[in-house]
């Protein structure tokens, strides 16, 4: 059990530190004016550890702020992974193995949604097999099936 466990664990730093190594936008200002602060800045932005960003970002509560569509988008996109955790304060789902419907290999994927809007730079996949990262031209196609599957709900709500 505990092997298990490590692996999770090492499994899950390894999807945190590849959205990590995407950065972040720029836009999102500072800690103040987001709960996500920005993602990709490191330490030293303003003397704040990565830590104590994280727990102002989690202690925001009120100030929740992903793209609906995004989010809905992932997990229907991403149904034959199971969900192991959401955060939708961070704005993390963490999908568990899973085998794609008509393939042979399994994959796991982390989704980060750093940003209330419905655009691409607010999306963030990390896919993984068993064997090490997914090619960057699956992470791709994921992205796009999201993103497409993201405005199709938009346009049915009639928020266009």
């Amino acid at each position: 059990m505990t092997g298990t466990s490590s692996i999770k664990s090492a499994v899950a730093g390894l999807a945190i530190l590849t959205l990590a190594g995407c950065g972040g936008s720029g836009s999102l200002g500072s800690i103040g004016s987001s709960p996500f602060g920005s993602i990709g800045s490191g330490i030293g932005t303003g003397g704040v550890e990565p830590t104590t960003r994280q727990a102002a970002r989690a202690s925001s509560s009120e100030n929740v702020a992903v793209n609906r569509y995004l989010w809905a988008a992932s997990l229907d996109v991403l149904d034959f992974l199971p969900v192991e955790s959401v955060d939708p304060f961070t704005g993390v789902i963490d999908f568990g193995y899973g085998t794609p419907p008509g393939s042979g290999r399994a994959y796991r994927a982390t989704v980060f949604i750093s940003d209330p809007a419905l655009d691409a730079r607010a999306l963030n996949l990390a896919i993984q097999t068993r064997g090490g990262p997914a090619a960057q031209e699956t992470v791709r196609a994921v992205e796009d099936a999201i993103l497409s599957r993201a405005r199709q709900l938009r346009i049915r709500d009639g928020s266009l």
